[in-house]
């Protein structure tokens, strides 16, 4: 109620005003353990309090989703992408078209938060991941973008490195706030902040730098081990481009000859190139035949229904025709050809149906009789 009344008074808004609150960034969450080598545990611990990810090495996250040891769940290891994977009946490739069209077209930051462990001595539960939010409520929305904070020194990019004849594929954790940032941002939540959050938080690495270097090669590797699947079971068929040049990064180190970070690589991921894409077109002519289908669904009940002289009574006192009539319009407009442009901008639908073209045909041709 504060909270709300507080964005009423700043903003001058009246008080029977709707107060907008939009969300503004995505905050995900991880679970982070260290290494437990008489169990054969290696360390995920190897992110500070908070990371940024462009949209491709995020998505090697969620296509992965790595999960640290938990007292909740029955080890460490790959959930599937998004959620836990017993619970999902589709093929991840359906979770994950979806964020990739969703992140494109809002352009949110891909920012993570952990839980559990930051290195192998710094335990903190859940109280980073819960207190980030709050840091972010208290940011606007120039402070929020993370272009500006790589700008300006807020977050500084993770760079690969040798360590012990390996290649340590540091890239892969994006960004990661700075001192700058703490004594900016934090500083809107603690006195001394830099006390709270000192060097070896922000840079993990220095608690123990083979836990560090050893937990980025797990990381990495249970990437490729993960993504190789999609290759096997026919979800590589069934990802949209972007996503299938994550996974074929992941497991043949490139895209059809594309580095993850060539600017053609790169360029897969920008609202411009989705909106003129084939699939991302295909994506919306399916939603178009979602819709389409639903009205003819309610036409086809409604007729029924009408048709039936043991419901007079009931069709007029409902004015069902009225009902019929407003079906009938919206099946027309969804029916039309252009409205596949009124649907940019969504995140469109799944193309998994092969009879969607033909609830098309007959929709177009109910709606003209």
């Amino acid at each position: 109620y504060v909270a709300y009344r507080g964005m009423q008074m700043f903003r001058s808004v009246p008080a029977d005003g709707a107060v907008q609150a939009p969300v503004a960034a995505i905050l995900c969450g991880r679970r982070n353990n260290p290494p437990d080598k008489p169990a054969g545990i290696r360390s995920l611990a190897v992110y500070n309090p908070l990371h940024y990810q462009e949209l491709p090495e995020l998505l090697m996250d969620f296509v992965c989703s790595l999960t640290g040891k938990s007292p909740s769940t029955t080890g460490a290891g790959s959930e599937g992408a998004l959620t836990k994977g017993p619970f999902n009946a589709l093929l991840p490739s359906a979770d994950l078209n979806a964020t990739v069209v969703s992140m494109i077209l809002t352009n949110l930051g891909g920012f993570s938060t952990p839980a559990g462990h930051i290195g192998p001595r710094f335990e903190m539960g859940h109280d980073i991941s819960l207190l980030i939010p709050e840091v972010f409520c208290r940011m606007g929305p120039m402070e929020r973008d993370a272009k500006q904070m790589i700008a300006v020194g807020m977050l500084e990019a993770m760079v690969d490195f040798e360590f012990e004849g390996k290649s340590i594929p540091a890239s892969r954790l994006g960004y990661r706030m700075t001192e700058k940032f703490v004594r900016t941002y934090l500083a809107r939540v603690f006195d001394n902040p830099s006390k709270v959050f000192p060097d070896e938080i922000l840079k993990p690495e220095l608690q123990d730098m083979e836990s560090f270097a050893d937990g980025i090669l797990h990381i990495a590797e249970a990437q490729q081990r993960v993504a190789s699947q999609y290759f096997e079971d026919g979800s590589y068929e069934a990802a949209c481009p972007p996503l299938r040049a994550v996974l074929s990064v992941l497991v043949h180190g490139h895209y059809e000859g594309l580095a993850a970070s060539s600017p053609e690589f790169r360029q897969m991921f920008t609202r411009e190139a989705l909106v003129e894409s084939d699939w991302y077109r295909e994506r919306l002519q399916t939603r178009q035949f979602q819709e389409a289908g639903h009205w003819m669904q309610a036409k086809s009940r409604l007729e029924s229904f009408i048709a039936d002289e043991t419901y007079a009574e009931d069709v007029q006192a409902l004015d069902l025709q009225g009902r019929l009539d407003y079906v009938l319009s919206r099946l027309a407009a969804v029916s039309r050809p252009e409205h596949v442009s009124d649907l940019i901008g969504t995140t469109g639908a799944e193309p998994m149906h092969p009879k969607n073209s033909e609830i098309m045909r007959l929709a177009a041709a109910k709606s003209k009789r």
